[in-house]
């Protein structure tokens, strides 16, 4: 049976979810922690979704789990700071990826120089960014940022990265 609604009357492909996850683990994604304050308390979240989108603006996008009990509380505020997290940081990783109230407790962090949003020590680099759009992408939410600063602090270092299950580094391929 075909779908009506699908471009020329395409037939639905049911993809099981457990296989689609185990096909695209094979992929390597770069960790970062999308950070924010409510108030004066720091709030974040692991991403493993960030990507570049644009040069003119400058926009880095990401995606986030609309079941987040945190990005609310990041939406809200209009604006964050990305940590692109070094290979020595998968324990920062795992606290931000956790549901712990208070995941900033051991974390040591400074504000970003325009939106005061929280950014981690010892990350590869960070960004300053303003919410710029946001767009549903099935049941997670597509976010846009627009950057106003950006820094590499650790340059030495390889970026985090996460594939099949489990963590590794970024070697540089130059």
């Amino acid at each position: 049976m075909t779908d009506p609604t699908a471009p020329d009357g395409d037939a639905v492909v049911e993809i099981d979810p457990q296989v689609f996850r185990q096909v695209l683990g094979h992929f390597p994604t770069g960790v970062t922690v999308v950070a924010a304050r409510d108030g004066d308390r720091p709030v974040g979240l692991a991403i493993g979704s960030f990507f570049s989108v644009s040069l003119d603006p400058p926009l880095v996008g990401f995606c986030v789990s609309e079941g987040s009990s945190t990005w609310p509380i990041i939406e809200s505020h209009g604006a964050f700071g990305v940590s692109v997290l070094a290979d020595d940081q998968h324990e920062v990783s795992n606290t931000f990826a956790s549901r712990v109230d208070d995941k900033f407790a051991d974390i040591s962090w400074e504000p970003a120089p325009i939106t005061g949003s929280p950014l981690i020590h010892q990350a590869v680099a960070h960004l300053d960014c303003e919410l710029f759009d946001q767009f549903p992408g099935g049941d997670h939410v597509v976010v846009l940022g627009r950057v106003r600063a950006l820094e590499i602090h650790r340059a030495d270092v390889g970026a985090l990265v996460f594939a099949r299950g489990g963590y590794g580094r970024h070697e540089s391929l130059g």
